[in-house]
Formats: C-alpha cells, sequence, structure tokens
C-alpha cells in the first residue's frame, strides 16, 4: 500500500499533466504555485506543528529549510557559472533556471513521499482497515500536488517523460518510509516533524523564490486577473482534498 500510495497518485497526476498541451505550462504554472502554497500551509506545515508539539522550533526548521534551499540553489548555480558572468548574459541565464525548480521541489516531495510511507505504516500497524482507508485517503491528497509537480519539473526544461520518471523515483520515498517505520517505527516518530517541516520549506521556497518571479513578466490586467484566479483555484484544490481526507479518515 506504501508503493501503491505513492505510484498510484503519480500516474494519475500524469494522466492529466502529459497530455495538457505545451501552451498550457507557462498559465498552469500558477496553478501550480496555487497548490504548492496551499499544501505548504493548509496541509504539511499545521500537521509538522502538531507532530513536533512546539510551534517555535517547528517554524525554525522551516526558516532553516528555506535558507538551505537558497544555499542548494546557490550550489547549483555557481556549478553552471563557476567561471562565468551569468548576470548579463540572459540566455545563459534562462538556461540556468532550467532544473533548479524542478530539483529543489522533488527534494521537498521525497521528504513528503517519506513521512506519507511513516504514515501509512502506522495506521496499518493499528488497524489494516484504518491502513488502507489512509492509504486510498493519501493518494486522494497526492493526486493535485504531483499534477503542480510535474508542471513545474516541464517548466524547469524537463522533458515530459523524464518528469514522470523523477516523479515516480521520488514517489520510491514512500515505499522506504513505510519499510523503515514498520521495523523502527517508535524511532522514527521523532524524525517526521523534521521532514514535514522541511517539505513546506521546500514548498514555500519554489513557490516564493523561483515561480512568482516569473509571472511579473507579463504586468497586464487580464493576464494578472488569470494568474490569481489559477492560484486560488491551486490553493481551494488543496483544501478540498484535505476536506476529503478528513471525511476518508474519520
Amino acid at each position: 500500500m506504501s508503493l501503491a500510495g505513492g505510484a498510484l497518485s503519480v500516474l494519475a497526476a500524469a494522466a492529466f499533466a502529459l497530455t495538457a498541451r505545451g501552451a498550457w505550462v507557462p498559465h498552469l504554472i500558477s496553478y501550480a504555485i496555487g497548490a504548492l502554497l496551499g499544501a505548504a500551509f493548509l496541509e504539511v506545515l499545521p500537521n509538522a506543528v502538531e507532530a513536533h508539539g512546539d510551534v517555535g522550533t517547528a517554524t525554525a526548521i522551516v526558516l532553516a529549510g528555506i535558507l538551505g534551499f537558497f544555499v542548494l540553489e546557490k550550489l547549483v548555480l555557481w556549478r553552471h557559472c563557476h567561471d562565468d558572468h551569468c548576470e548579463g548574459h540572459e540566455p545563459h541565464a534562462r538556461s540556468e533556471d532550467h532544473g533548479r525548480s524542478g530539483l529543489l521541489i522533488m527534494v521537498g516531495d521525497t521528504f513528503h513521499n517519506f513521512v506519507d510511507g511513516v504514515l501509512i505504516a502506522a495506521a496499518f500497524m493499528q488497524d489494516i482497515r484504518l491502513g488502507i482507508v489512509t492509504a486510498l485517503a493519501i493518494i486522494a491528497h497526492e493526486i493535485p500536488q504531483e499534477v503542480g509537480d510535474f508542471l513545474i519539473l516541464l517548466h524547469s526544461g524537463y522533458s515530459r517523460m523524464k518528469s514522470l520518471a523523477f516523479n515516480l523515483f521520488s514517489s520510491l520515498a514512500t515505499l522506504v518510509g513505510g519499510g523503515l517505520a514498520y521495523f523502527a517505527l517508535s524511532a522514527m516518530q521523532g524524525v517526521v516533524p523534521v521532514f514535514l517541516a522541511l517539505a513546506a520549506a521546500s514548498m514555500i521556497y519554489v513557490a516564493v523564490a523561483d515561480l512568482i518571479p516569473g509571472l511579473h513578466r507579463r504586468t497586464e490586467l487580464r493576464a494578472t486577473v488569470q494568474q490569481v484566479s489559477l492560484i486560488a483555484a491551486g490553493v481551494a484544490t488543496i483544501h478540498y482534498a484535505h476536506l476529503l481526507v478528513d471525511r476518508l479518515v474519520g
């Protein structure tokens, strides 16, 4: 069920994302921003605070995660232009953007998938029926987030097949988390809040630092209304997916 929880959500999202027209991607990035921010602030971060029990510590981990992703992004940039002056070399600067957002979102998604595996294993160890329902709820919750991840990978310059392969690889962290939790659940409980906080940090950083600045290139009123509407749609999708999860588990 841990494998199904990760892989099936990716494949369901791929059914949508891989059939989307290339011209849709710049517009749907706004939706991905909303999905990322919605998942971070409505789902992942509240769970991290609740699991940790200390708001100050949990938010400090998020802050450290954001700074860490900033350093990681700097290292990626340095790797590509350590001897070049990337500033002022616009075509090269644009090429450097390829892969950065995708790399960061895959790191955060791997953290999140790992925690999902831990939660599935914990539910199964309590009751088999609860485990099945939890796995199904996670699949339903992950679909809109995985759609957003696909769009971000496409926006970062990855091909459709590479986007699918990277998402499937990231989903294996669900299986790893489930397997480790099954054999050492008590030891894993203390790690869960940290992984959740780091996952929230990656979502916030990618949305705010890498994706939102690109929206400002289109300043006309029509484009702005479209962007705001799609961001709101992404947030709303996560909100209603959260309600669905609560209803299924309840």
